[in-house]
């Protein structure tokens, strides 16, 4: 695989989980997983989105989230995990995506469109993922992007598709990933190494991510901490984000 787009490919999808998000009921297999996916890069092509543009996104546990990242690799623009605070004037990006009942709350610059998820936005001039999302083409064109296009960008630091493989496939392999497996993803994804241990590398394997309530337990956890020391983790096989990238 050279690309993010090439871990939603057509021949990828399958019956299989690939993400689990247990505390809002919803699961979605790599075939739901991988059309949504294009749904979302379909929705941001329309909203203006191109390569070396920025898709500024709330840095929450939730798979509107992680389909704002793929939508953006699939078209070759970057992402930013975590918004500033909403009075801030330095929200440079072309999307911003936060909760429906935060997103009202940023002032943004000409040019930046506001995306709500979670429930439709009060302001009308706010699009509403789930409602635009579902109602985009579910197939996408193939658009190859070089590997070394930028996907990530974490403060001064960019990470590129090839990046971000490489280390997914590092920890995919220590831990011995497969189809079956879930990630818990414990840890902040501003972090870049929550990415790649929670997002890539889970999906890079055929396996899936899991976006943990307060009772559930993945194979494997992406922690901010050190592992389950301090007793809050359940998982028994655990990474440091910080320690991936």
């Amino acid at each position: 695989m050279d690309a993010l787009g090439d871990l939603v490919a057509r021949s990828r999808r399958s019956e299989e989980s690939a993400l689990l998000a247990p505390g809002e009921n919803r699961t979605y297999d790599y075939h739901r997983f991988c059309t949504t996916a294009w749904k979302t890069g379909n929705f941001w092509r329309r909203r203006g989105v191109h390569d070396e543009a920025t898709v500024a996104v709330a840095d929450d546990p939730e798979p509107e989230v992680v389909f704002s990242f793929f939508g953006a690799a699939l078209l070759g623009a970057r992402t930013r995990f975590g918004l500033p605070d909403p009075a801030a004037e330095d929200l440079d990006a072309r999307i911003a995506v936060a909760p429906a009942d935060e997103i009202g709350d940023y002032e943004v610059p000409p040019g930046t469109q506001r995306v709500g998820y979670g429930g439709p936005p009060d302001d009308p001039a706010v699009a509403h993922f789930e409602r635009d999302v579902w109602s985009e083409n579910p197939s996408f064109p193939e658009t190859p992007i070089d590997p070394g296009t930028v996907a990530l960008v974490a403060g001064e630091a960019e990470f590129s598709h090839a990046d971000l493989l490489s280390a997914a496939r590092e920890v995919a392999d220590d831990w011995g990933l497969e189809p079956g497996d879930e990630v818990a993803v414990r840890a902040p994804l501003a972090d870049p190494g929550t990415v790649v241990a929670g997002i890539v590398a889970p999906l890079l394997a055929g396996a899936a991510i899991l976006l943990p309530d307060e009772d559930s337990v993945g194979d494997f956890g992406v922690v901010a901490g050190s592992g389950d020391s301090d007793g809050g983790v359940p998982e028994s096989e655990t990474v440091e984000a910080s320690a991936v990238i």
